[in-house]
C-alpha cells in the first residue's frame, strides 16, 4: 500500500548547538488512522502539527494547525458534535 498520508512536525531545539537548518520534520502514513496516532502523539508533546493526503491521493486533504484539534477527535465524537436533523413531518 502506498503512502497517501503525513505529517509535519516542529522539532524541539534541543542542546546549545546552532539552530537546524530546517526546524521541522515528516513523516508519511499508510493510512489516516496511523497519521492521527502520530500527531495527537506530537501534538499531545505541544508541538506544531500539520496533515494532508500526499499527491496525486485525492480527495485532496490539508489540515492546518487550527483544525488539528478536530481532525483528531474520535470518530463517535465528532458525530455527536454534529447538529441533528430532525426528520420532516409530511402534511
Amino acid at each position: 500500500m502506498p503512502y497517501t498520508w503525513y505529517v509535519t512536525f516542529e522539532m524541539q531545539k534541543r542542546g546549545v548547538l546552532p539552530r537546524r537548518r530546517s526546524p521541522r520534520a515528516t513523516r508519511r502514513f499508510e493510512t489516516e488512522n496511523e497519521a492521527k496516532d502520530f500527531a495527537r502523539a506530537k501534538f499531545n508533546e505541544g508541538l506544531t502539527v500539520y496533515a494532508g493526503t500526499i499527491n496525486p491521493y485525492s480527495p485532496k486533504q490539508l489540515i492546518p494547525l487550527r483544525s488539528i484539534p478536530s481532525w483528531l477527535e474520535p470518530a463517535e465524537e465528532q458525530k455527536a458534535a454534529e447538529p441533528c436533523s430532525a426528520p420532516e413531518q409530511k402534511k
